[in-house]
Protein backbone atom coordinates (compact mmCIF):
# COMPACT_ATOMS: atom_id res chain seq x y z
CA UNK A 1 0.00 0.00 0.00
CA UNK A 2 1.36 3.43 -0.94
CA UNK A 3 1.30 6.06 1.78
CA UNK A 4 -0.57 8.46 -0.51
CA UNK A 5 -3.65 6.43 0.49
CA UNK A 6 -2.95 7.10 4.15
CA UNK A 7 -4.46 9.94 6.17
CA UNK A 8 -3.85 10.81 9.81
CA UNK A 9 -6.54 12.58 11.80
CA UNK A 10 -4.64 14.49 14.48
CA UNK A 11 -5.90 16.46 17.45
CA UNK A 12 -5.57 17.16 21.14
CA UNK A 13 -7.96 14.43 22.27
CA UNK A 14 -11.47 15.11 23.63
CA UNK A 15 -12.07 16.96 20.36
CA UNK A 16 -14.67 14.66 18.80
CA UNK A 17 -12.16 12.34 17.17
CA UNK A 18 -13.73 9.16 18.56
CA UNK A 19 -17.02 10.13 16.91
CA UNK A 20 -15.17 10.87 13.68
CA UNK A 21 -13.52 7.42 13.76
CA UNK A 22 -16.97 5.84 14.05
CA UNK A 23 -18.17 7.88 11.08
CA UNK A 24 -15.14 7.00 8.95
CA UNK A 25 -15.58 3.34 9.85
CA UNK A 26 -19.01 3.39 8.21
CA UNK A 27 -17.48 4.07 4.78
CA UNK A 28 -17.09 0.78 2.88
CA UNK A 29 -14.01 2.00 0.99
CA UNK A 30 -12.06 3.20 4.03
CA UNK A 31 -10.07 1.23 6.59
CA UNK A 32 -10.51 3.06 9.89
CA UNK A 33 -7.67 2.48 12.35
CA UNK A 34 -8.86 3.66 15.74
CA UNK A 35 -6.20 4.66 18.32
CA UNK A 36 -3.51 2.57 16.61
CA UNK A 37 -0.55 4.75 17.50
CA UNK A 38 -1.99 5.48 20.93
CA UNK A 39 -2.07 1.73 21.54
CA UNK A 40 1.32 0.85 20.09
CA UNK A 41 3.64 3.73 20.91
CA UNK A 42 7.03 2.21 21.76
CA UNK A 43 9.74 4.47 20.27
CA UNK A 44 11.35 1.55 18.42
CA UNK A 45 8.22 0.79 16.43
CA UNK A 46 7.70 4.45 15.53
CA UNK A 47 11.14 4.95 14.04
CA UNK A 48 13.13 3.95 10.97
CA UNK A 49 14.63 1.06 12.92
CA UNK A 50 14.62 -2.30 11.09
CA UNK A 51 12.31 -4.83 12.69
CA UNK A 52 11.73 -8.49 11.92
CA UNK A 53 8.20 -9.79 11.57
CA UNK A 54 8.26 -11.41 15.03
CA UNK A 55 9.69 -8.24 16.57
CA UNK A 56 6.97 -6.13 14.98
CA UNK A 57 4.30 -8.59 16.14
CA UNK A 58 5.70 -8.36 19.64
CA UNK A 59 5.19 -4.61 19.69
CA UNK A 60 1.64 -4.96 18.36
CA UNK A 61 0.60 -7.51 20.96
CA UNK A 62 2.57 -6.66 24.09
CA UNK A 63 0.00 -5.55 26.70
CA UNK A 64 0.10 -1.94 27.79
CA UNK A 65 0.72 -1.92 31.53
CA UNK A 66 -0.94 1.45 32.14
CA UNK A 67 -4.06 0.49 30.20
CA UNK A 68 -4.39 -2.86 31.96
CA UNK A 69 -3.93 -1.14 35.33
CA UNK A 70 -6.79 1.24 34.57
CA UNK A 71 -9.07 -1.71 33.88
CA UNK A 72 -7.92 -3.69 36.91
CA UNK A 73 -8.56 -0.70 39.14
CA UNK A 74 -12.04 -0.07 37.78
CA UNK A 75 -11.30 3.09 35.84
CA UNK A 76 -11.13 2.24 32.12
CA UNK A 77 -11.66 5.22 29.78
CA UNK A 78 -14.67 5.04 27.49
CA UNK A 79 -12.30 4.60 24.52
CA UNK A 80 -11.31 1.12 25.70
CA UNK A 81 -13.37 -1.49 23.86
CA UNK A 82 -11.99 -4.96 24.52
CA UNK A 83 -12.63 -4.95 28.27
CA UNK A 84 -16.38 -4.58 27.70
CA UNK A 85 -16.53 -8.24 26.63
CA UNK A 86 -15.58 -10.63 29.43
CA UNK A 87 -16.34 -13.53 27.11
CA UNK A 88 -13.33 -12.68 24.93
CA UNK A 89 -10.02 -14.49 25.42
CA UNK A 90 -7.79 -11.96 27.15
CA UNK A 91 -8.14 -10.26 30.49
CA UNK A 92 -6.34 -7.32 32.06
CA UNK A 93 -6.40 -9.20 35.36
CA UNK A 94 -4.74 -12.38 34.10
CA UNK A 95 -3.20 -12.53 30.64
CA UNK A 96 -3.04 -8.83 29.86
CA UNK A 97 -4.81 -7.49 26.77
CA UNK A 98 -2.74 -7.32 23.57
CA UNK A 99 -2.09 -3.67 22.73
CA UNK A 100 -3.69 -3.85 19.30
CA UNK A 101 -6.73 -5.62 20.74
CA UNK A 102 -7.68 -2.92 23.23
CA UNK A 103 -9.10 -0.37 20.78
CA UNK A 104 -7.95 -1.14 17.24
CA UNK A 105 -9.31 -4.60 16.42
CA UNK A 106 -12.70 -4.32 18.22
CA UNK A 107 -13.33 -1.18 16.14
CA UNK A 108 -13.04 -3.34 13.03
CA UNK A 109 -14.71 -6.62 14.00
CA UNK A 110 -16.88 -8.34 16.56
CA UNK A 111 -14.27 -11.12 16.70
CA UNK A 112 -10.97 -9.42 17.58
CA UNK A 113 -9.50 -12.66 18.91
CA UNK A 114 -10.13 -14.36 15.58
CA UNK A 115 -8.59 -11.45 13.68
CA UNK A 116 -5.56 -11.52 15.97
CA UNK A 117 -5.16 -15.24 15.22
CA UNK A 118 -5.36 -14.54 11.47
CA UNK A 119 -2.73 -11.82 11.63
CA UNK A 120 -0.20 -13.64 13.80
CA UNK A 121 1.26 -16.13 11.28
CA UNK A 122 1.29 -13.57 8.48
CA UNK A 123 3.04 -10.82 10.42
CA UNK A 124 5.50 -13.28 11.96
CA UNK A 125 6.49 -14.38 8.45
CA UNK A 126 7.45 -10.90 7.32
CA UNK A 127 11.12 -10.15 6.61
CA UNK A 128 13.26 -7.70 8.52
CA UNK A 129 12.74 -4.20 7.14
CA UNK A 130 12.36 -0.61 8.41
CA UNK A 131 9.42 -0.14 10.75
CA UNK A 132 7.49 2.14 8.33
CA UNK A 133 7.45 -0.69 5.77
CA UNK A 134 6.08 -3.06 8.41
CA UNK A 135 3.32 -0.57 9.17
CA UNK A 136 2.50 -0.20 5.47
CA UNK A 137 2.30 -3.98 5.14
CA UNK A 138 -0.09 -4.09 8.11
CA UNK A 139 -2.27 -1.37 6.58
CA UNK A 140 -2.38 -3.25 3.28
CA UNK A 141 -3.20 -6.55 4.97
CA UNK A 142 -6.08 -5.07 6.95
CA UNK A 143 -7.38 -3.08 3.98
CA UNK A 144 -7.53 -6.27 1.92
CA UNK A 145 -9.07 -8.22 4.80
CA UNK A 146 -11.91 -5.69 5.16
CA UNK A 147 -12.36 -4.90 1.48
CA UNK A 148 -11.44 -1.24 1.90
CA UNK A 149 -9.29 -0.34 -1.11
CA UNK A 150 -9.97 3.39 -1.12
CA UNK A 151 -8.03 4.77 1.81
CA UNK A 152 -6.62 4.16 5.28
CA UNK A 153 -7.41 6.66 8.04
CA UNK A 154 -5.60 6.41 11.38
CA UNK A 155 -6.90 8.42 14.31
CA UNK A 156 -5.41 8.54 17.79
CA UNK A 157 -6.17 10.83 20.69
CA UNK A 158 -3.49 13.33 21.70
CA UNK A 159 -1.77 12.88 18.32
CA UNK A 160 -1.20 16.52 17.35
CA UNK A 161 2.30 16.43 18.81
CA UNK A 162 3.23 13.47 16.60
CA UNK A 163 2.87 15.35 13.30
CA UNK A 164 6.65 15.72 12.66
CA UNK A 165 7.25 12.07 13.54
CA UNK A 166 4.40 10.80 11.36
CA UNK A 167 5.51 13.03 8.49
CA UNK A 168 9.05 11.65 8.69
CA UNK A 169 7.88 8.03 8.75
CA UNK A 170 5.12 8.40 6.13
CA UNK A 171 6.17 11.31 3.88
CA UNK A 172 3.26 10.96 1.45
CA UNK A 173 0.53 10.78 4.10
CA UNK A 174 -2.15 13.44 4.47
CA UNK A 175 -3.20 15.16 7.70
CA UNK A 176 -6.57 16.30 8.99
CA UNK A 177 -6.46 18.54 12.05
CA UNK A 178 -9.68 17.99 13.99
CA UNK A 179 -10.18 20.72 16.58
CA UNK A 180 -12.83 21.77 19.07
CA UNK A 181 -13.70 24.92 20.99
CA UNK A 182 -10.94 25.32 23.59
CA UNK A 183 -12.96 25.72 26.81
CA UNK A 184 -15.29 22.83 25.88
CA UNK A 185 -12.32 20.61 25.02
CA UNK A 186 -10.42 21.50 28.20
CA UNK A 187 -13.51 20.89 30.34
CA UNK A 188 -13.89 17.44 28.76
CA UNK A 189 -10.21 16.70 29.50
CA UNK A 190 -10.75 17.64 33.13
CA UNK A 191 -13.36 14.88 33.45
CA UNK A 192 -11.30 12.15 31.75
CA UNK A 193 -9.02 9.97 33.88
CA UNK A 194 -6.24 9.66 31.30
CA UNK A 195 -5.99 13.43 30.82
CA UNK A 196 -6.17 14.00 34.57
CA UNK A 197 -3.24 11.64 34.95
CA UNK A 198 -1.02 13.70 32.63
CA UNK A 199 -0.17 16.57 35.00
CA UNK A 200 0.22 14.04 37.82
CA UNK A 201 2.67 11.96 35.80
CA UNK A 202 4.74 15.04 34.97
CA UNK A 203 4.78 15.98 38.64
CA UNK A 204 5.95 12.46 39.48
CA UNK A 205 8.73 12.64 36.91
CA UNK A 206 9.90 16.00 38.24
CA UNK A 207 9.92 14.76 41.83
CA UNK A 208 12.07 11.81 40.71
CA UNK A 209 14.47 13.99 38.74
CA UNK A 210 13.41 12.53 35.39
CA UNK A 211 13.04 14.32 32.08
CA UNK A 212 9.84 12.53 31.07
CA UNK A 213 7.04 10.42 32.59
CA UNK A 214 8.05 7.68 30.15
CA UNK A 215 11.10 7.10 32.38
CA UNK A 216 8.99 6.28 35.45
CA UNK A 217 9.20 2.71 36.76
CA UNK A 218 7.55 0.98 39.75
CA UNK A 219 10.82 1.44 41.65
CA UNK A 220 10.30 5.23 41.62
CA UNK A 221 7.26 4.83 43.88
CA UNK A 222 9.53 4.94 46.94
CA UNK A 223 10.46 8.55 46.06
CA UNK A 224 6.87 9.76 45.83
CA UNK A 225 4.29 10.91 48.41
CA UNK A 226 1.27 8.71 49.28
CA UNK A 227 -1.06 10.59 46.93
CA UNK A 228 1.14 9.76 43.90
CA UNK A 229 3.14 6.60 44.66
CA UNK A 230 0.22 4.13 44.17
CA UNK A 231 -0.10 5.14 40.50
CA UNK A 232 3.12 3.24 39.82
CA UNK A 233 1.79 0.06 41.40
CA UNK A 234 -0.59 -2.62 40.17
CA UNK A 235 -3.45 -1.47 42.39
CA UNK A 236 -4.60 2.05 43.18
CA UNK A 237 -7.83 3.84 44.03
CA UNK A 238 -9.08 5.79 40.97
CA UNK A 239 -10.18 8.50 43.41
CA UNK A 240 -6.51 9.47 43.66
CA UNK A 241 -6.86 10.75 40.10
CA UNK A 242 -10.53 11.59 39.78
CA UNK A 243 -10.81 13.53 43.04
CA UNK A 244 -7.47 15.31 42.94
CA UNK A 245 -8.00 19.09 42.86
CA UNK A 246 -6.66 20.29 39.50
CA UNK A 247 -7.69 23.78 38.34
CA UNK A 248 -9.66 23.85 35.10
CA UNK A 249 -7.24 26.45 33.83
CA UNK A 250 -4.47 23.82 33.94
CA UNK A 251 -6.33 21.86 31.26
CA UNK A 252 -6.92 25.02 29.27
CA UNK A 253 -3.19 25.72 29.37
CA UNK A 254 -2.43 22.15 28.19
CA UNK A 255 -4.93 22.51 25.34
CA UNK A 256 -3.41 25.85 24.32
CA UNK A 257 0.15 24.53 24.31
CA UNK A 258 -0.81 21.49 22.24
CA UNK A 259 -2.71 23.65 19.74
CA UNK A 260 0.09 26.22 19.42
CA UNK A 261 2.72 23.54 18.86
CA UNK A 262 0.47 21.52 16.58
CA UNK A 263 -0.44 24.45 14.36
CA UNK A 264 3.25 25.28 14.01
CA UNK A 265 4.06 21.71 12.98
CA UNK A 266 1.17 21.58 10.51
CA UNK A 267 2.22 24.88 8.93
CA UNK A 268 5.49 23.20 7.97
CA UNK A 269 3.65 20.69 5.77
CA UNK A 270 2.77 21.35 2.12
CA UNK A 271 -0.65 22.98 1.95
CA UNK A 272 -2.08 20.31 -0.34
CA UNK A 273 -1.58 17.48 2.17
CA UNK A 274 -3.27 19.10 5.17
CA UNK A 275 -6.69 20.39 6.06
CA UNK A 276 -8.62 21.30 9.19
CA UNK A 277 -12.01 20.17 10.44
CA UNK A 278 -14.02 21.88 13.16
CA UNK A 279 -15.96 19.55 15.45
CA UNK A 280 -18.68 22.15 15.88
CA UNK A 281 -18.99 22.67 12.13
CA UNK A 282 -19.09 18.91 11.62
CA UNK A 283 -22.15 18.71 13.87
CA UNK A 284 -23.79 21.75 12.30
CA UNK A 285 -23.23 20.77 8.65
CA UNK A 286 -22.32 17.08 8.62
CA UNK A 287 -23.01 16.44 4.93
CA UNK A 288 -20.98 19.41 3.76
CA UNK A 289 -18.02 18.71 6.03
CA UNK A 290 -17.99 14.97 5.42
CA UNK A 291 -18.17 15.50 1.65
CA UNK A 292 -15.12 17.74 1.96
CA UNK A 293 -13.37 15.15 4.13
CA UNK A 294 -14.10 12.33 1.67
CA UNK A 295 -12.71 14.36 -1.21
CA UNK A 296 -9.55 15.11 0.80
CA UNK A 297 -8.84 11.47 1.69
CA UNK A 298 -9.67 10.34 -1.84
CA UNK A 299 -12.96 8.45 -1.62
CA UNK A 300 -16.49 9.07 -2.86
CA UNK A 301 -18.92 10.81 -0.51
CA UNK A 302 -21.49 8.08 -1.03
CA UNK A 303 -25.09 9.12 -0.26
CA UNK A 304 -25.68 6.02 1.88
CA UNK A 305 -22.58 6.82 3.90
CA UNK A 306 -23.61 10.43 4.38
CA UNK A 307 -27.06 9.28 5.55
CA UNK A 308 -25.61 6.83 8.07
CA UNK A 309 -22.95 9.26 9.26
CA UNK A 310 -25.44 12.08 9.77
CA UNK A 311 -27.69 9.78 11.78
CA UNK A 312 -24.73 8.71 13.92
CA UNK A 313 -23.68 12.30 14.61
CA UNK A 314 -27.20 13.46 15.36
CA UNK A 315 -27.46 13.96 19.10
CA UNK A 316 -23.70 13.79 19.59
CA UNK A 317 -23.65 17.50 20.24
CA UNK A 318 -21.60 18.58 23.23
CA UNK A 319 -21.13 22.14 22.05
CA UNK A 320 -21.11 24.88 24.63
CA UNK A 321 -20.65 22.63 27.65
CA UNK A 322 -18.26 25.12 29.25
CA UNK A 323 -21.00 27.76 29.26
CA UNK A 324 -22.60 25.96 32.21
CA UNK A 325 -19.62 26.85 34.44
CA UNK A 326 -19.83 29.60 37.04
CA UNK A 327 -18.84 32.94 35.40
CA UNK A 328 -15.54 33.32 37.26
CA UNK A 329 -14.46 29.77 36.45
CA UNK A 330 -15.47 30.19 32.80
CA UNK A 331 -13.50 33.45 32.55
CA UNK A 332 -10.38 31.78 33.97
CA UNK A 333 -10.78 28.85 31.60
CA UNK A 334 -11.21 31.12 28.59
CA UNK A 335 -8.12 33.07 29.61
CA UNK A 336 -6.07 29.86 29.83
CA UNK A 337 -7.21 28.94 26.30
CA UNK A 338 -6.30 32.31 24.80
CA UNK A 339 -3.04 31.40 23.05
CA UNK A 340 -4.54 28.25 21.51
CA UNK A 341 -7.63 30.13 20.36
CA UNK A 342 -5.45 32.81 18.80
CA UNK A 343 -3.31 30.20 17.04
CA UNK A 344 -6.43 28.71 15.43
CA UNK A 345 -7.72 32.17 14.51
CA UNK A 346 -4.39 32.89 12.86
CA UNK A 347 -5.14 29.99 10.53
CA UNK A 348 -8.59 31.37 9.78
CA UNK A 349 -10.18 28.60 11.87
Amino acid sequence: MHTDKLTFVVGTGRCGSTALSAVVNLHPDVLSLNELFASVSDPAVLSEEPLSGPEFWGFLTRPNRVSDNMIRNGAPPSEFLYNRHPEWRYSAATTGIPAISMMVLPHLTDDPDGLLDELEPEVNSWPTRPAPLQWQALFATLAERFGAPGAVVERSGLSLGRVPQLRALFPQARFVHLFRNGPDCALSMSRHIAFRMLPMLWEMAQRCGLESPYELTPEHAAQLPPDLAPLLTEHYDPALVLDRPIPLAAFGAMWSQWIVDGVRHLEELPADIRTALSYERLLEEPRKELTRLAEFIGVEARPDWLDAATALLDGDGRCGSALTLPPAELDALRESCTTGTEALAGQGL
